[in-house]
This record gives structure tokens, sequence and C-alpha cells, in this order.
């Protein structure tokens, strides 16, 4: 078993004792909890250069260990001050360090704040009640990983997606994935540089697919950004926006990457 579905079946067993139906009344009920700023579509759209969603995690199955991370607030407040225009918060536990406690700290410590900057719930996301969670918490995406799922199940997450008011990341690594994601009509589609089954990373899957791409979809290139030539790169190649977890999380100082990216 590969390492995506070696955590994806981690993931369907823990939700498994949870499982329920969840209604449309109440993931309209639950959208936009409390959070008065942009899409999350909208803040990278708008973004100057390239456009910067920031990830709090505190460690991965590729990288080990990455910060001691008591509370996700903190690294919120680091971003804040360097005004990236969203925040990925990974609220997978066994694999990732993270929760969905993560998530509503980070949400309610940046609603107390004049800048709104809307949040990503990163997780392997393969049932409404995820989606019912991820608004809940004041989340204004969801991740989906196109490799993962079933069509029916990605059909299911979107249109779950669509009643909370939550936007989605599209998840490929390939140009089959590219091209099942379309069938979705995405408004955004994220490049994983790198492999979930591996975990090995080349920049060279942005430079392939973001130019396959169709107008009018946002390009993001995800992981494996480090320095500002590996987010010169994939800018070159057409994305958008790029998706960094572990470079910022290690940053001292990350308003000065953070800039420098903006300034593309």
């Amino acid at each position: 078993m590969d390492k995506l579905s070696e955590i994806m079946a981690h993931t369907r067993e823990q939700l498994a004792p949870r499982l329920r139906p969840v209604s449309d009344a109440e993931l309209a009920r639950f959208g936009n909890r409390g959070y008065a700023g942009p899409g999350f579509i909208e803040s990278l759209v708008n973004a100057p250069g390239l456009g910067v969603i920031a990830e709090i995690k505190r460690r991965s199955p590729s990288a080990g260990q990455i910060a001691e991370l008591p509370v996700a607030e903190e690294q919120a407040r680091k971003y804040l001050n360097a005004e990236v225009d969203a925040i990925s918060v990974l609220t997978d536990e066994k694999y990732f360090g993270g929760s969905l406690k993560d998530l509503w700290a980070v949400t309610d410590f940046l609603s107390d704040h004049r800048r709104p900057t809307p949040c990503l719930r990163k997780d392997f996301m393969v049932h409404p009640l995820q989606v019912l969670e991820a608004a809940e918490a004041g989340a204004r995406c969801i991740l989906i990983i196109v490799r993962a799922l079933e069509d029916d199940e990605i059909y299911t997450l979107r249109d779950a997606a669509d009643t909370a008011g939550l936007d989605i990341l599209y998840e490929i690594h390939s140009e089959p994935e590219l091209e099942r994601a379309l069938r979705f009509e995405p408004e955004m589609i994220g490049v994983n540089n790198r492999d979930l089954a591996r975990f090995k990373t080349d920049l060279a899957f942005s430079e392939e697919l973001i130019p396959q791409i169709p107008d009018g979809i946002l390009p993001v290139s995800e992981s494996g950004i480090f320095t500002l030539e590996d987010a010169e790169r994939v800018y070159e190649a057409g994305a958008k926006a790029v998706l960094i977890g572990e470079a910022l999380m290690k940053h001292d100082e990350p308003e000065h990457f953070v800039e420098a990216m903006h300034a593309l």
C-alpha cells in the first residue's frame, strides 16, 4: 500500500464511527461563521504578484518533525504580520500533527483582526461531515485530492462545499488527474509537486501541468517551494499562487519571503 492509500484508509477508519447524513440546511447554517473578509479564491486572485497560501503544520511523513507548535495561532500571527493571502491549516492528527482545534484557534484569532485572512481546511476529505466541520470551524475552502476519490465522492463533496459557501482546491499530480478534475468545473486547481504515493518532490510537475490548466481556473503550485528561485520557477510556469508549508514554518521572519513573492 502506498502512503496516500495508507492515509486515506486511516481517515476512513477514523471517520466511520461518526458518520451520519449531513443535510443541506446544516451546511448552509454553518457556512461563513463570523467571517466578513474575502473568499479564498478571491483573496488569491487579488494578491499582488504571486499569491501566498501559508501552511500551518507540525510534521509530515516526508519531512518528519517540522516545528514545535503548542498553539497554532502563534504561527497564524506570524503569517498575518507577513500579510499572506490565505492560510492552510492541516487538521490531520496522525500524520501531520494537526487537529480541528487548530483550525478553530486560527480562525478565531484571525476574526479579531482588521485584515481577515481566509483559511483552507487541509485534510483528506471523504465525506460531507468533514465539510460541515470545516464550515463550522470557520474555513473558507476545502481540499479535494482527485487521485484519492471516486467521481461520485468528489461530486458529493463539491455539492456540500457549494452549499456551505466554501471554495475548493482540487489537487492533482498528473495529466489524467487534471482531465478528471476538469469534469467538476473547478475554479481552482493545485498541482502538488510531491507524489503522495512516494513523497518524492519535483517542481517539474508544475512546469508540465500548470500550462495545461485552462484560462479562468486559478492555478496553484503546492509543495517543494523553499526559495525565491523555486517560487520564480513555478511563477514562470504560470502559477498564480503557491502553497508553502515547511519553508515558512521554519522562517523566523517569513514577511521577507512573502514580500519577495508578492513582488514577482
